[in-house]
């Protein structure tokens, strides 16, 4: 069985207005967008052609088109699109970036010949229990040696965990349901799914392989938590110190708000 998306397209058409004013002042989502970025302009050359997936408003595909970058940034939102369409015109990137309402199932549609990268972010690929119905397009749509960055969310993160100690196991345990977690985005309610790195490189398949893998905000607060770098700037300094030094390595890239997958296509 296959899931329907279009509530996932209504719940992020309404929030489509507030998302780029909740990054405005976050600190860690800033710290965060960051290392992404950067750990896919270390795979891509500038004028590299990439192909974003649930691009919601734009605001990495603008930062690569900004960059010298050519992206075609989808997304399933017909709100996302408009906001990209928006970003296209007000800072003036026509030649280099444009949009498409595209669900991330329904890539066979792309005719825009092959590219050097394949983008996803933020967890974009926590709306489908089955990766395979997205990565199965991958390799139509890329030359060799393109590289695919994927950032998800894993089963396990240990700031949630925290919720035991104020007697909160629906907040700890949620990202161990089975059959996914109901998540409520402005009033719409559809599932999320957390996937392990190995489920994204089963996905991808033996044409892939794996360059580097590494944990988002693993001892750091999560993304939604916007306001404890904010009221507490000491600790926050700390915890994304550890992360750093951890978050790297085996078994700790492996787990945190999101991880970081990137993989080369071998053709």
């Amino acid at each position: 069985m296959t899931e329907d998306l279009s509530a996932i397209a209504e719940a992020f058409s309404r929030k489509a207005s507030q998302y780029d004013a909740f990054g405005s002042g976050h600190p860690n989502l800033a710290r965060m967008r960051a290392r992404i970025r950067e750990q896919v302009c270390h795979h891509l050359a500038p004028g590299a052609r990439i192909l974003e997936i649930n691009a919601g408003t734009g605001a990495d595909a603008a930062y690569f088109a900004s960059r010298g970058y050519r992206v075609l940034a989808t997304d399933i939102s017909p709100d996302m699109v408009a906001a990209i369409r928006e970003k296209i015109a007000r800072e003036g990137l026509q030649d280099r970036l444009s949009a498409r309402e595209l669900s991330f199932t329904d890539l066979n549609q792309l005719e825009e010949g092959r590219f050097d990268g394949i983008f996803s972010n933020m967890g974009g690929l926590n709306c489908i229990r089955d990766l395979g119905r997205v990565t199965e397009y991958f390799p139509r749509l890329l030359h060799p040696g393109a590289v695919v960055t994927l950032v998800v969310m894993p089963p396990f993160c240990p700031w949630e965990w925290l919720a035991l100690f104020r007697g909160d196991f629906k907040t700890a345990r949620r990202r161990l349901q089975r059959e996914g977690t109901t998540a409520n985005v402005e009033g719409v309610r559809f599932t999320t799914y957390y996937h392990r790195p190995q489920q994204i490189l089963t996905a991808l398949g033996e044409r892939f392989a794996q360059l580097s893998l590494g944990s988002l905000s693993l001892l750091a607060p999560p993304a939604d938590r916007k306001d404890f770098a904010l009221r507490n700037p000491a600790i926050y300094k700390t915890l994304v110190w550890l992360d750093d030094k951890l978050t790297p390595h085996r078994p700790f890239n492996q787990c945190g708000d999101f991880f970081m997958l990137s993989a080369i296509f071998l053709g």
